[in-house]
């Protein structure tokens, strides 16, 4: 009994990240209905798993029900954006501020060199994602809090999301690599509020550039 309730955790778990990573790389794009029997079939997995992993997207404000379609991936809304960064801004500033107060500076040194040379960052917009994952694994490991820690990746589920508006704007993540230059500069240095400022000023143009791009994608 012990064996059949453990394969169908690892069933809803496939499910859920492969749905999850589906989601957040766009490719089930907001608005697609995700009928069981379907999705299902696709994935490879019975309908009770299906519906666990939808269970846990729903929670995840991913997907939620629609009236007459059923369960559908949640649009990506310019009040919704807004309402996020102002909670990102206020995550993401007070642990800026924490990790310059708290860092081991090696770590950020060894970020900061990657973040030197911008023109060969991004010549692999991979690595320079790559790359800003680290950085948010670092200031997560300085922060030492586990409460903040916790609340940010609630917040990063969905800025991954909303984050491919920007994907294909070369200026933009141009400008973006040398703000999060600065952010390093200012906690290799222990800047707490340059830190906090840094911070604060590329989340308010991250936010205009994506509102902007929600703008001409309605056009």
């Amino acid at each position: 009994m012990s064996t059949i309730a453990g394969t169908g955790n690892r069933a809803s778990d496939r499910a859920y990240a492969q749905l999850k990573a589906e989601i957040l790389g766009a490719e089930l794009a907001p608005g697609i209905v995700l009928a069981e029997i379907e999705q299902a079939a696709r994935l490879g997995v019975s309908r009770t798993p299906l519906r666990e992993a939808l269970s846990r997207l729903a929670a995840e404000g991913l997907v939620g029900s629609h009236a007459g379609r059923g369960v559908v991936v949640t649009p990506i809304a310019a009040d919704d954006v807004r309402g996020l960064f102002e909670l990102r801004v206020a995550l993401e500033v007070a642990a800026a501020r924490l990790a310059a107060r708290r860092r081991d500076r090696a770590v950020f040194v060894s970020l900061q060199d990657e973040f030197r040379d911008i023109d060969l960052l991004l010549a692999d917009k991979d690595r320079y994602y790559d790359l800003v994952a680290r950085l948010d694994a670092a200031i997560d490991a300085a922060v030492d809090n586990p409460f903040l820690v916790s609340a940010l990746d609630g917040v990063r589920t969905h800025v991954a999301r909303i984050r491919r508006l920007s994907h294909d704007d070369d200026e933009r993540l141009r400008e973006a690599a040398r703000e999060h230059r600065y952010i390093v500069d200012a906690i290799v240095d222990g800047e707490e509020s340059l830190a906090a400022h840094a911070t604060e000023l590329h989340l308010h143009r991250s936010l205009t550039n994506i509102l902007s791009s929600l703008e001409r994608n309605a056009e």
